[in-house]
């Protein structure tokens, strides 16, 4: 079949029309797609960039979900401590109202009388006062001196080869020992104050005139008091039977040894305390409970496992994370030991004030552990937090970028269609004038 021959105006207008809607067609496909660059042949460079940067957001996307996990893995950790944290102080309260009533097995001990009836009746004074004003010794003396109207008597100690005196006080693993200088004026009441400068017992002088010393725990106490021409020599008297001076008190000399010391504990027990030990071990237990259970998709920082938080899509030395390592949280390591009715090594008698005293220096330091925890997951969970709010938005950054490269603008591809018809139109009109023109040659042939 032979080519239709077209006049060259036809063409040209024909040519048009084609171009213009292949133009269409492309325009109409930018907006039926939403893309103004589909494949690589429509822009190579925005094409891959934007798969580029459409992939690693798609990673950073995918890390959130690891990430989010983290979080709530370092909160219930969090969360398991603020547990712990009100478990150790009742364990506080439980200790204070063990201590609010008082112990019936301390260590007693009322040595000989310090003074007499024959004393106070001279000098008009108590027993106690007399007791109490009566000095330590004087210079050259050999025996005890009695009080007088005039003079507060002694105690019989040498003052002038004797300078200084002492204690060595032991109560259980506890041990106090100090000198201090022994004058002509130095009292019982001195003595009194010295003694209860250990901390381990306390001392009176009771109405009878009778120097008291009370152990402060359950323990039997070794007391001795010595005396020397200096603060060792002294210190060494006090320290066995045989050299020390717990006579010139009234006090036995073998209270120097706790195998022999007449400081011994009553064995009396208080019920309100017995009752506290089961409560109070019943909260201990529940500590090692909650820091077991504190865990979150099979992770628990107060167990002592290790977790790993994920920040960049990277591997190897250019990945970025955050690595925890969680510590096992129970009530041994945090040093609280179980509570008993009697003295032994390792656990808190309940009947023993020193003891007690023990467990709540022991509670406080729990308390202080359980604070520096909370502050280093505090620590981790706001970097954690920082680094997922960080990882959305860069995620969104490069959505955007991408969709900037090869998404078309709704708005200026509708116009670009509507001139193409336009011009398609105006094409279409240009191509009939064309062919009316060629059509004028039939009226030659009229």
């Amino acid at each position: 079949m032979a080519n239709t021959i077209l006049s060259n105006g036809v063409r040209n207008n024909l040519l048009t029309l084609q171009q213009t809607t292949a133009q269409q067609g492309v325009i109409q496909n930018r907006l039926a797609t939403g893309r103004k660059v589909n494949s690589a042949i429509d822009n190579p460079v925005n094409y891959f960039t934007s798969v580029s940067l459409n992939d690693r957001s798609s990673q950073l996307t995918n890390l959130l979900d690891g990430i989010s996990n983290g979080i709530q893995t370092i909160q219930a950790a969090s969360k398991g401590i603020d547990g712990i944290t009100k478990l150790v102080q009742s364990l506080q309260s439980t200790i204070k109202q063990a201590q609010a009533d008082a112990a019936q097995n301390r260590p007693t001990k009322a040595g000989g009388a310090l003074a007499n009836a024959a004393e106070t009746a001279v000098t008009s004074k108590s027993l106690k006062d007399v007791a109490l004003d009566k000095l330590v010794g004087a210079p050259g003396a050999a025996a005890p001196a009695a009080a007088t109207a005039t003079s507060p008597g002694h105690l019989g100690i040498n003052t002038t080869t004797n300078t200084n005196a002492a204690f060595s006080i032991t109560v259980g693993s506890d041990t106090y020992e100090a000198s201090f200088a022994l004058t002509a004026t130095t009292t019982v009441r001195d003595i009194v104050n010295e003694i209860n400068k250990s901390g381990l017992v306390t001392a009176f002088v009771d109405e009878k005139g009778q120097l008291n010393v009370k152990g402060k725990g359950s323990q039997t106490v070794e007391f001795g008091f010595g005396v020397g021409n200096a603060g060792p020599a002294a210190i060494t008297a006090a320290q066995v039977a045989g050299t020390n001076s717990n006579t010139a008190i009234n006090f036995a000399a073998a209270d120097a040894d706790v195998a022999t010391s007449t400081i011994t504990s009553s064995n009396i027990t208080s019920a309100v305390r017995s009752n506290l030990i089961d409560q109070f071990n019943d909260l201990r237990d529940k500590i090692d409970d909650l820091a077991k259970d504190s865990s979150y998709n099979g992770i628990n920082l107060l167990s002592g496992d290790r977790l790993s938080i994920i920040f960049n899509e990277k591997t190897g030395r250019n990945q970025t994370k955050l690595d925890i390592q969680g510590s096992t949280i129970t009530a041994d390591n945090l040093g609280i030991p179980r509570a008993i009715n009697t003295q032994l090594a390792g656990f808190i008698n309940f009947q023993n004030d020193m003891d007690l005293e023990k467990a709540t220096a022991a509670l406080t330091g729990s308390l202080s552990s359980l604070k520096s925890l909370a502050s280093t997951l505090g620590s981790n969970l706001s970097v954690a937090q920082t680094r997922q709010d960080f990882t959305k938005e860069l995620a969104n950054v490069l959505t955007t970028g991408a969709g900037n490269l090869v998404l078309a603008d709704p708005n200026e591809e509708g116009a670009s269609l509507l001139a193409l018809n336009t011009r398609q139109q105006l094409s279409q009109t240009a191509l009939s004038l064309a062919n009316q023109a060629d059509q004028g040659v039939l009226r030659l042939f009229g």
